[in-house]
C-alpha cells in the first residue's frame, strides 16, 4: 500500500496528495502533487528520495525574504517562485493581527486568518494552481516554509477540485501539526519568555475545525473552489487540467 506521509531526508512534513477518497467514490492519485515544509531542508538522500520518487517541478510559495535567508538548492528539475503572500510588507502583520483579534478561540482565529489571506492574495492562490495544472509530467511539489499554511490552502483548494470531501481534507490539514513538532520543541527551548512561547504554541497549531471553517465559507462566497480560483485568474481549462491531475 502507498504510504500518504513521506519521510524525506531532513524534511518534516511531506505529503502526497494522492490516496484521498473522493465524494463521488473515486480517489485521488498518488505521486502527482506533494505538500512540503522547506525542501531546502533536504539533505543529498533526501533529494534522491525525490528524484527517484518522480518529482520533476518544484512550486516554491515562500517570500523573496525566506528564500534568501534559506536558499534553494540547485537541481535538474524545474522551479517556479510563486510567493502566496507577494510583496508582504509590515504593516500587514497588524492588519492581520486585527482579523485575528476579532475571534475568541485558535479555530476561530486561524479560520479568520486564512479566509484573510485567499482574499486578499486570491490572484496568488490560482497562479498556484494554475502552475500545478500545467507542470511537465511528473510530480509536483508545492512547499512554503512549514508546510502548513500557504502550502495547506494550496493542498486544499486542489483536493476540492478533485471532489475530496472537506472533513478529509480538513484532517489532512491537521496532520503537520504532528509531523512539525521538532520544529516547535526547537522553538520553545530557544525562548523563556512564557508570552512568546505560547505565540509559537499557537502558531503551530492545525485544527482540522479552522480548515472545514475556511472550505466551507469559500464555497458560501463563490459557490465553489472552480469559482474562486476563476475569480482569481485561473482560466477553466486550467482548473479542468489541475482536477485531471489529482484524479487521472
Amino acid at each position: 500500500m502507498t504510504e500518504r506521509v513521506l519521510r524525506w531526508a531532513d524534511c518534516l512534513n511531506v505529503r502526497d496528495l494522492g490516496g484521498h477518497p473522493t465524494e463521488d467514490g473515486g480517489e485521488t492519485r498518488f505521486a502527482a502533487v506533494v505538500r512540503a515544509d522547506s525542501i531546502a531542508s533536504l539533505t543529498d538522500e533526501g533529494w534522491r528520495q525525490a528524484l527517484d520518487y518522480g518529482v520533476r517541478t518544484v512550486i516554491d510559495l515562500r517570500m523573496q525574504a525566506e528564500r534568501d535567508a534559506d536558499p534553494p538548492r540547485e537541481v535538474p528539475i524545474e522551479s517556479l517562485h510563486l510567493p502566496a503572500f507577494g510583496d508582504w510588507d509590515e504593516s500587514m502583520d497588524a492588519e492581520i493581527e486585527a482579523v485575528a483579534s476579532t475571534q475568541n478561540d485558535t479555530p476561530s482565529r486561524t479560520a479568520a486568518v486564512y479566509l484573510e489571506f485567499l482574499e486578499r492574495f486570491r490572484p496568488n492562490f490560482a497562479r498556484a494552481v494554475s502552475a500545478v495544472a500545467n507542470a511537465p509530467d511528473g510530480a509536483v511539489i508545492v512547499h512554503c516554509a512549514g508546510g502548513k499554511d500557504r502550502t495547506g490552502l494550496v493542498a486544499a483548494l486542489l483536493l476540492r477540485l478533485a471532489g475530496v470531501g472537506i472533513d478529509a481534507i480538513a484532517e489532512d490539514y491537521s496532520l503537520s501539526e504532528i509531523h512539525l513538532a521538532p520544529r516547535l520543541e526547537k522553538w520553545l527551548a530557544e525562548t523563556a519568555d512564557e508570552d512568546e512561547r505560547e505565540r509559537l504554541r499557537e502558531f503551530s497549531r492545525t485544527p482540522a475545525p479552522s480548515m472545514q471553517r475556511v472550505l466551507a465559507e469559500l464555497e458560501r462566497r463563490y459557490g465553489s473552489v472552480d469559482a474562486y480560483l476563476e475569480a482569481g485568474g485561473a482560466s477553466p481549462e486550467d482548473v479542468k487540467r489541475a482536477r485531471t491531475r489529482l484524479r487521472g
